[in-house]
């Protein structure tokens, strides 16, 4: 699942590495076509539908305990929100420094609130994300762990049924209420986007590895090549909803590597482990690293001589770098931090970054 993990992060990266390219090569008067035989911010998709099932398959051990909802929001809080506001901390840092470096625009106090509380709200010019833009993910995220640590209490299964339940009924009663009452509050409108959905399959995949199901090598992998190929064939401007055209083949993904025999990792697979473990990281760090790389190379002169797809790989290849760096020395000591002053009597959890 880490390896997943590591996929999904670079997928976004290398959209926005590409994103960057592009600019290189048009002020450099250069060709330069991005890759397109994967829609690249498809990889958010695959990260909901792994955190449904990663969240339902973690907190198996605190259904049953008087204190399941606090603890389990409690470790949410630990490992989502300290690397995301100094991620959302030093992006208004450098904005103020240095306007337009980041694309940053002027926003009131009301956004920078919403931004650090995950409250969904319109910017000045329109969109429906955070300051640092790429927060909007981790609006749903936040969002979904309120959902989940609901139905918690109720047991493996029904606490499963509960969340899968909230979850459709949020969908169903916002596009019903948006057909009847017209535009609904931006929170709700947000909140019961389809998208939502991506989770309820990965916490229905936790349900059936729980329940036992396992599919043999050859099965996973002909999941794993169609997911491939219909999010190839998806395209990054689908016909379909996104939480069909991307969500659909995300969750056969998903579903290839979670219904598998556990086992440990063997040494081919060990470096894209260890980047899906700092992949929370590689999601929140790449744009600095690219706009940065991009900033270096456009000074110094060498966005010519290497080219817009080299340097791409590039940037590519820094954030990698940085991400792992990050994690270990930032993300791991801040999230046992968090989570010795939000829940002091819980014993260190092996899983707590990789989730």
């Amino acid at each position: 699942m880490q390896a997943l993990r590591a996929l999904a992060a670079l997928m976004v990266a290398a959209g926005h590495a590409q994103f960057e390219a592009a600019g290189v090569a048009a002020r450099a008067g250069l060709a330069f076509a991005p890759a397109s035989w994967l829609p690249w911010p498809a990889g958010v998709d695959v990260f909901f539908v792994i955190s449904g099932f990663i969240i339902a398959h973690a907190a198996v051990p605190l259904q049953g305990r008087a204190d399941a909802r606090t603890v389990f929001l409690a470790h949410r809080i630990a490992r989502v929100v300290p690397l995301y506001w100094l991620a959302t901390t030093l992006y208004l840092a450098l904005a103020w420094l240095r306007p337009g470096l980041l694309g940053a625009s002027a926003e009131g106090p009301a956004t920078l609130a919403a931004s650090y509380l995950f409250w969904p709200m319109a910017r000045g010019d329109g969109a429906v994300q955070p300051l640092y833009s790429l927060g909007w993910t981790l609006n749903y995220e936040m969002a979904f762990y309120v959902l989940f640590a609901l139905a918690l209490p109720l047991g493996r299964r029904l606490s499963a049924a509960g969340v899968l339940a909230l979850l459709a009924g949020l969908v169903l009663a916002g596009q019903g209420m948006g057909r009847v009452a017209g535009p609904l509050p931006v929170p709700l409108a947000f909140w019961s986007d389809p998208i939502v959905l991506e989770f309820a399959c990965g916490v229905a995949l936790a349900l059936a590895r729980q329940e036992g199901l396992r599919l043999p090598g050859p099965a996973r992998l002909a999941l794993a090549i169609a997911g491939l190929v219909l999010l190839s064939l998806a395209g990054e401007a689908p016909a379909l909803p996104r939480c069909l055209a991307w969500g659909g083949p995300a969750a056969l993904l998903v579903a290839a590597a979670a219904l598998g025999p556990s086992g440990a990792v063997g040494p081919p697979l060990r470096p894209a482990v260890m980047l899906g473990d700092a992949s929370y990281a590689l999601y929140l760090a790449h744009p600095f690293v690219v706009r940065g790389a991009r900033v270096v190379a456009e000074a110094t002169g060498l966005a010519a001589p290497l080219g817009p797809g080299p340097l791409a790989i590039l940037m590519l290849i820094l954030a990698g770098v940085a991400a792992l760096v990050l994690h270990r020395i930032v993300e791991r000591p801040l999230t046992r931090a968090a989570r010795a002053l939000l829940a002091p009597a819980q014993k260190p959890d092996p899983a707590a970054n990789k989730v």
